[in-house]
């Protein structure tokens, strides 16, 4: 098997698990065996972080790669009398995505097949017609007869509820689709920069990071950033795309294909100057393609890993990502491998006079 098929199979395997905020265990365990033949050791946080270590020719500065872990999902709340399950959403959805989606919900006895279902159109009013229905409004069908029937199947609630999808390279090569890029793309970035950073010298301690918690507010950021405590971190996410129909260069700039992202403003962080240029800087002396890019409607793990102990130096790496938050979404190949060379330059590029001529700028 070439490289390119090794890259497919990780990305399958990683989108294809199941891991919503707070039950990311499957992801987690994708991430560990790919991560761990690169790796000196590999721990975790309280929260289920995962973090692999791995340290260069000296005892340099400290460096977090951070992905997370968690994709958006939903979680059980409870099973009314007639077996229908309610629920809520898990980060952040869009009410117009979901109607007669197929979903997976874990329960201890195994995966269980559902859909999720509200009143048809038929018996609405014109008015209501014209509204999306509102998540409150919906339920999931097991095919459960009753309440008692929902639990022998195994259900109860606060399990976690996915969106079904199989990773799927298009017909076009260069595209893939998937649930969960957002953001297992940021976690096989970090695999496949330590896989290539074991036969390169350097003088930095990597911490290579699957995050939880991110959809609901970078939970596991700060806790692995607070043990980690790193010199600079770098948050590798998915990014805004802006070139599909109706969406114009006031709304989003980048475009799939012409490389990661390189956000310099969010709701969450404004990028470190100096390291935004050696970022900048490194990319056009490699020529790697690039796209600046700011995100002022959300965040990454930069938010709070910036924040944490006394400061970190932190900037986000995005991949431009369509259709995010949804059941699917579609990345450019090229934008996943420039984004791994981009950031084992920059690693090459740093020591101990360049984390203090940045933190100094």
């Amino acid at each position: 098997m070439n490289n390119s098929d090794e890259t497919l199979t990780m990305l399958k395997e990683l989108t294809d698990a199941n891991g919503i905020s707070g039950d990311e265990s499957e992801p987690r365990e994708v991430m560990k065996k790919y991560i761990k033949p690169y790796a000196d050791e590999v721990f975790y946080d309280n929260l289920g972080s995962l973090v692999a270590k791995k340290k260069g020719s000296k005892n340099g500065p400290s460096i977090m790669l951070a992905g997370h872990l968690d994709e958006v999902g939903f979680m059980v709340t409870r099973i009314d009398d007639k077996g229908f399950l309610r629920f809520q959403p898990v980060g952040g959805w869009w009410e117009q995505v979901l109607l007669a989606q197929r979903v997976t919900v874990k329960t201890k006895k195994g995966d269980v097949v559902g859909i999720i279902g509200s009143k048809p159109p038929h018996i609405l009013s014109p008015e209501a017609r014209k509204k999306p229905v509102p998540i409150k409004d919906m339920y999931i069908d097991i095919g459960a007869s009753d309440k008692e029937n929902a639990l022998e199947i195994g259900v109860r609630p606060g399990d976690s509820v996915i969106p079904y999808f199989e990773f799927t390279v298009m017909s076009n090569p260069k595209m893939l689709l998937a649930k969960a890029f957002d953001n297992r793309i940021g976690c096989a970035i970090v695999i496949d920069t330590l896989r290539q950073l074991k036969k390169i010298k350097h003088q930095n301690t990597i911490y290579g990071v699957g995050t939880a918690q991110e959809e609901v507010g970078l939970r596991g950021a700060k806790t692995a950033a607070h043990m980690i405590q790193p010199d600079i971190a770098f948050a590798i996410d998915t990014g805004i795309p802006g070139d599909t129909p109706g969406v114009t260069e006031r709304d989003a700039l980048s475009k799939l294909g012409e490389g990661p992202q390189i956000i310099i403003y969010d709701a969450r962080t404004i990028s470190h100057k100096g390291l935004r240029d050696f970022v900048i800087e490194t990319a056009e002396k490699n020529k790697i393609p690039y796209q600046i890019d700011t995100t002022p409607g959300g965040g990454t793990d930069a938010g709070n890993i910036h924040i944490s102990h006394e400061g970190v130096p932190t900037i986000s790496i995005t991949i431009a990502t369509r259709y995010l938050h949804t059941n699917a979404s579609i990345i450019h190949r090229d934008d996943y491998e420039q984004a791994v060379r981009l950031m084992v330059e920059l690693i090459k590029g740093l020591d101990e006079k360049m984390v203090r001529q940045i933190k100094e700028s």
